[in-house]
């Protein structure tokens, strides 16, 4: 329970669906930008991984917020959790970009041009499930290794600029990342998760 006598969400999924709904009904700009300060720099990491060079993986994770803001009552939470409805929006923004580019540089053959099958609702259930698994594995870790984690899993940095920006040496940066997925792998197996 909170102060104001309301229940805390149960999982991640369930406070983002809260979160829209306060975007929606009242523009709630506290809200947004916890929103915003969530997914903006995954789904950064998410386009530089299909190939978008820095400044337009910025520039299109922008417009994906930006949609976030305008369209919140769109988005209905029984049928996708906010990441699966906001990463397909960056998909497309990225494949709209691909297409409108006149360089000669689209590579018909980029899988990341060609729309993927709708995912199963029982795939869906089945990720849902594990990403609260993994968050209340993570919630176990020592604070340290779990910002570790962050840089390097959400925030897609090498160990090289984990190191860098914490002050931490390589090594440690590397034995903590270590010792932190062992952790969490027992965690995950002793509670029937296979893949980490």
């Amino acid at each position: 329970m909170t102060e104001s006598g309301r229940t805390t969400p149960a999982s991640g999924a369930e406070l983002h669906a809260e979160l829209v709904d306060r975007v929606a009904r009242n523009r709630d700009r506290a809200a947004f930008a916890r929103l915003y300060d969530h997914f903006a720099p995954r789904i950064n990491a998410y386009l530089l991984r299909l190939g978008a060079d820095n400044g337009s993986a910025e520039e299109l994770a922008q417009e994906v917020m930006v949609t976030l803001w305008r369209k919140a009552e769109q988005f209905d939470p029984s049928k996708s959790s906010l990441a699966t409805w906001l990463f397909r929006i960056a998909r497309n923004r990225r494949i709209d970009a691909a297409r409108r580019d006149k360089s000669g540089k689209l590579d018909a053959e980029d899988t990341a041009l060609h729309p993927s099958a709708p995912e199963d609702a029982e795939d869906a259930l089945s990720a849902g499930e594990r990403e609260v698994r993994v968050r209340t594995a993570l919630a176990e870790l020592p604070a340290e290794q779990v910002e570790l984690v962050r840089l390097a899993f959400f925030l897609d940095l090498s160990h090289s600029q984990i190191a860098e920006r914490t002050g931490l040496p390589l090594g440690t940066v590397k034995s903590r990342l270590r010792l932190a997925f062992t952790r969490l792998r027992k965690h995950l197996e002793a509670r029937g998760v296979a893949e980490v």
